[in-house]
C-alpha cells in the first residue's frame, strides 16, 4: 500500500509512521484503512497548524491523545501525540529508519514498546508477530528498552517473543 508522505507538510517537525503501516517493515504487511503517525506532544499545536494550512480537515480527537485528519485526497491520518520521555529519541531515530516508500518508521524497539503499552489486542498481536520475525540483535534492543522504561513487564515481553517464534 502506498501512503501519503507528510514530510513536506510537517517539516521541520519530526514524525514517524507507527501503526499497521509501520509494522510492514518488521513483518508481513496487514491491511489498514488509515495511516497512524506520531509526533511529540510538544509539537501538536504546530502540527495542527501545518495540516490545516495543507488543506487537511480535522475529523476529531483521539482518546489516546492526538487527532484524526482527512487529507485532501481522502486518506485518513491519525496523529498520535507522544507524551513519554522516549518519544524524542524514537522520532529522531525514525528519520534514518525508512521503509521502501521512504517513510520514517519508528524503530522496532520503540514500536514494540508503544504497541505493548497501548494494551489493545491488535497491537499485542502486532508485537508478537514482529518479535517472531526479529533477529537476536533486534530482540536484545527491544529487551533493553523494556528494561529501561517498563522493567516490570519484561516477563510479559518474553512470553510475546516466545509466542511470536512459535507462530513463525
Amino acid at each position: 500500500m502506498a501512503w501519503l508522505d507528510l514530510s513536506p507538510i510537517l517539516a521541520p517537525l519530526r514524525w514517524a509512521v507507527v501503526g499497521a503501516a509501520a509494522t510492514r517493515l518488521y513483518m508481513p504487511e496487514r491491511y489498514t484503512r488509515d495511516l497512524d503517525v506520531a509526533i511529540r506532544f510538544e509539537d501538536a499545536s504546530a502540527a495542527r497548524k501545518k495540516l490545516t494550512a495543507a488543506k487537511f480537515t480535522h475529523a476529531g480527537e483521539l482518546s489516546i491523545g492526538g487527532s484524526t485528519w482527512r487529507a485532501p485526497d481522502g486518506q485518513t491520518i491519525d496523529v498520535i501525540e507522544g507524551h513519554e520521555t522516549w518519544w524524542s529519541n524514537a522520532l529522531t531515530e525514525a528519520q534514518s529508519n525508512r521503509d521502501a516508500q521512504g517513510l520514517p518508521i519508528l524503530p522496532l524497539r520503540y514500536l514494540a514498546l508503544m504497541k505493548f503499552q497501548s494494551g489493545r489486542v491488535q497491537d499485542l498481536a502486532d508485537v508478537t508477530r514482529m518479535l517472531g520475525q526479529a533477529d537476536n540483535k533486534s530482540l536484545d534492543a527491544v529487551r533493553a528498552i523494556f528494561r529501561l522504561y517498563v522493567p516490570s513487564d519484561l516477563s510479559d515481553l518474553e512470553q510475546l517473543i516466545t509466542l511470536g517464534k512459535l507462530e513463525k
